[in-house]
């Protein structure tokens, strides 16, 4: 069975999104410069050149995505798929009946096993401040994939504000490149 990593690009001070982050401005003010690191060098945006594009690779190649409700809402729930494979979302509403092919989960354990299943031996990418917050305090996400963007957002929205004891982490592997500094870590159990 894979592993659930969070994927996320956050500013060298913490910020997944920027201020104004609001339905109709979904990631805040600034919010794309967090995913610079996607570009190619021909400047289109996709799978970038050189050593990042493995990062890119693994979070095309999972089975499954894991993603808290107001992320899902704020990209439209991904059209009810993420590179087509079986969209979770957590959350404590009811499921939005626009897209009844995702499923739409209230406890996170369960909802991480549900998506470790339809994922097989695949990783599950997970998404969202809120649903790796949560699913760290449960125990159910394994690893995180950062990557860093050199940039000080000065405000918006933090990955990890509040959380209700210390976490370990391992690094499990470093890809350093000029637009951003990739860093995956295991939780340490």
């Amino acid at each position: 069975m894979g592993v659930s990593v969070l994927l996320m690009s956050v500013s060298v001070d913490g910020f997944i999104a920027g201020p104004n982050d609001v339905p109709g401005n979904p990631g805040g003010d600034g919010f794309m410069r967090l995913h610079d690191w996607y570009q190619r060098a021909d400047g289109s945006f996709g799978r970038p050149d050189g050593p990042a594009g493995a990062v890119w690779d693994e979070m095309h190649d999972t089975g499954a995505v894991f993603v808290g409700r107001r992320t899902a809402e704020q990209v439209d729930y991904y059209g009810g798929t993420h590179h087509g494979v079986p969209l979770f979302v957590l959350t404590r509403r009811e499921p939005d009946p626009q897209f009844p092919q995702v499923h739409f989960v209230s406890d996170v354990a369960e909802g991480m096993a549900a998506a470790k299943a339809a994922a097989g031996e695949r990783d599950v990418l997970v998404h969202g401040a809120e649903a790796a917050r949560t699913a760290l305090e449960a125990g159910v996400l394994d690893e995180l994939q950062i990557d860093q963007v050199p940039v000080l957002l000065g405000a918006g929205r933090r990955l990890f504000d509040v959380l209700p004891e210390r976490i370990e982490l391992e690094i499990a592997r470093v890809i350093d490149t000029p637009a951003a500094t990739h860093v995956r870590y295991r939780v340490v159990r």
